[in-house]
C-alpha cells in the first residue's frame, strides 16, 4: 500500500509538471542593462525608511552577464533627486543619499493572476542586507497600500542567515488596516549557492517553496474583505536589494559590496 502511495504522489506531481506552460521568462542569456522590454527600474527613495537610493540604468547596481542579472548594493555618495529643503520625511529630507542598489519590476510590461511564478537565485549576505522576490497588485497605483496586496515570495535578512521568509500581506479589518500572513524556512548558506524560490497561486491557494520544499500555505478566502479580494487578480513582480530599516538592521559596510544574483525567472499558467 505505501509503494502504491508513493508510486501515485510521484505520477501526480509529473502529470501537474508537464500541465504547466510557460509563459514569461528571462533566463538572461544576453548581457547589458535588464531587458527594458521585460523590466523597469525603479528610482530614489521608495519605502521603509530603507537608507540604499535605487538608481536606474546603472551598470554598477544592476548588469546581465555570464547568463545572471546581477543587483549589486554598494557604499557610494549620490545626490539625491528627491531631496526638498527643509523637509522632515525621511525620503525627501537628505540631499545625498550614501548608499545606492537597484529594484526592477515588471510593472506595465507584465503582471499575471494564478500561476507558478519560480526564480533561481543566489542570496548576497552581511548585516543590513536584505533582498527580496515579491509582487504587488497591478491596480496599486489606483487603490494604494495594502488595498492592492502584497506576496513576498522570499525575503532575507543578514541579521538571521539560518532562514527566508514569505509573507502575505492584504486589507482587513484591524487596527492597522491590514493582516498579514508569514513563515519561514530554514536553510543553509543561501548565499554560498543558488536555490529556487517559487510561488504556486490557484484560485484557492497562495503556496511558497523553497526548492521542493513547500513550507507555507495560505487560503485566498481569507483575503475577502468589503466584497472584493487582491489575491483575485493580476500582480506584477519585484526583484530588489534593500539596505538597512527596521528588520535587517543597519548597514555593515565592512560586509560591501554585496551582489543579489538570479539565474531566470520564470512565469507558467
Amino acid at each position: 500500500m505505501k509503494l502504491l502511495a508513493i508510486v501515485f504522489l510521484f505520477f501526480s506531481i509529473n502529470t501537474f509538471a508537464q500541465k504547466r506552460k510557460l509563459i514569461w521568462s528571462d533566463e538572461f542569456n544576453y548581457v547589458g542593462l535588464p531587458n527594458k522590454k521585460k523590466w523597469t527600474f525603479e528610482k530614489g527613495h521608495q519605502r521603509n525608511r530603507e537608507q540604499q537610493y535605487y538608481t536606474v540604468n546603472k551598470k554598477e547596481n544592476a548588469w546581465v552577464k555570464n547568463g545572471c542579472l546581477t543587483i549589486t548594493g554598494r557604499k557610494a555618495t549620490i545626490k539625491n533627486e528627491q531631496y526638498k529643503p527643509n523637509s522632515s520625511a525621511w525620503e525627501t529630507k537628505d540631499s545625498l543619499a550614501y548608499y545606492t542598489s537597484a529594484s526592477v519590476t515588471t510593472l506595465g510590461k507584465a503582471a499575471w493572476k494564478y500561476g507558478r511564478i519560480e526564480i533561481r537565485a543566489k542570496l548576497p549576505n552581511g548585516k543590513g542586507i536584505w533582498p527580496a522576490i515579491w509582487m504587488m497588485g497591478n491596480n496599486r497605483n489606483l487603490v494604494q497600500w495594502p488595498t492592492c496586496g502584497e506576496i513576498d515570495i522570499m525575503e532575507f535578512v543578514g541579521t538571521d542567515t539560518n532562514h527566508v521568509h514569505s509573507a502575505v500581506h492584504y486589507e482587513q479589518n484591524t487596527v492597522d488596516g491590514f493582516a498579514s500572513a508569514t513563515n519561514k524556512q530554514f536553510v543553509q548558506q543561501p548565499y554560498e549557492q543558488f536555490n529556487i524560490y517559487a510561488l504556486e497561486w490557484t484560485k484557492e491557494k497562495l503556496n511558497f517553496y523553497f526548492n521542493d520544499s513547500l513550507y507555507h500555505s495560505f487560503e485566498i478566502h481569507k483575503a475577502n474583505y468589503k466584497n472584493t479580494n487582491p489575491f483575485k487578480k493580476p500582480f506584477y513582480l519585484i526583484i530588489n536589494l534593500a539596505m538597512g530599516a527596521n528588520w535587517p538592521g543597519p548597514i555593515d559596510d565592512n560586509a560591501l559590496t554585496q551582489s543579489f544574483v538570479i539565474d531566470y525567472v520564470r512565469v507558467y499558467q
